[in-house]
């Protein structure tokens, strides 16, 4: 197991490695934004990712929400910001967990161990008829592979990514043009979420009119 930690305080970082390490997890630091952002480029297979919220050169908050949400991959936020309103936000962003300095190693390990189980059994989402794995971005309707071009499989994960949430038509004309470098319109969007009902079968995709798509788990709260 691969896990990326960012952390700037060497103390903790040298610490973490070795309890890590010594319980089977491959570890990596980097100590700031610019050097998570450098090393994501690389493209390595990361298991989860332990993040703090002040950073030299930026805020985990925004690296996370600008970056690291996009990749799908499970985050602790682990930091000395201990205020309510902090601990809500990481949580509300998306974030598996948030815990606080000073803290112990044996429950942050504990925590990751729970987080990688359950991210594991969570790869798979289901909704209706349709299953979205998010790991090998493979689409089934039943047991029947659902072909989408590479442009409709990222739609279709961004809302996935977000389940229950509005996806508005801003963000998702931003993340065409970080995708595809295209500057699109509203009606391209629409002809888009066309294309992907059409191919599905299955309207799981709502339209929340003037402000852009959903999909429900459909489960009750």
């Amino acid at each position: 197991m691969n896990i990326l930690l960012v952390e700037d305080n060497l103390v903790i970082v040298k610490g973490l490695k070795y309890s890590f390490e010594k319980n089977g997890y491959s570890l990596v630091s980097k100590t700031c934004v610019k050097e998570v952002r450098e090393y994501l480029e690389t493209k390595p297979k990361i298991n989860l990712i332990i993040l703090d919220i002040t950073l030299p050169d930026g805020n985990g908050f925004k690296l996370y929400i600008d970056v690291l949400k996009q990749l799908n991959i499970p985050t602790i936020f682990l930091t000395a910001n201990d205020e309510e309103d902090d601990i809500v936000k990481g949580l509300n962003i998306g974030a598996e967990d948030y815990i606080t300095k000073p803290f112990s190693t044996k429950e942050l390990l504990a925590r990751v161990n729970k987080v990688i189980l359950r991210s594991k059994k969570n790869s798979v989402v289901q909704v209706k008829d349709i299953s979205f794995d998010m790991d090998k971005m493979l689409v089934k309707k039943n047991s029947d592979i659902v072909e989408l071009s590479s442009l409709e499989l990222k739609l279709l994960n961004l809302l996935f990514l977000n389940i229950n949430k509005v996806v508005t038509r801003n963000t998702i004309l931003d993340k065409i043009w970080e995708w595809t470098g295209n500057d699109v319109d509203d009606h391209t969007i629409t002809v888009y979420f066309k294309r992907i009902r059409e191919k599905l079968g299955t309207d799981i995709i709502v339209t929340i009119k003037g402000m852009g798509y959903r999909i429900d788990d459909g489960k009750q709260d």
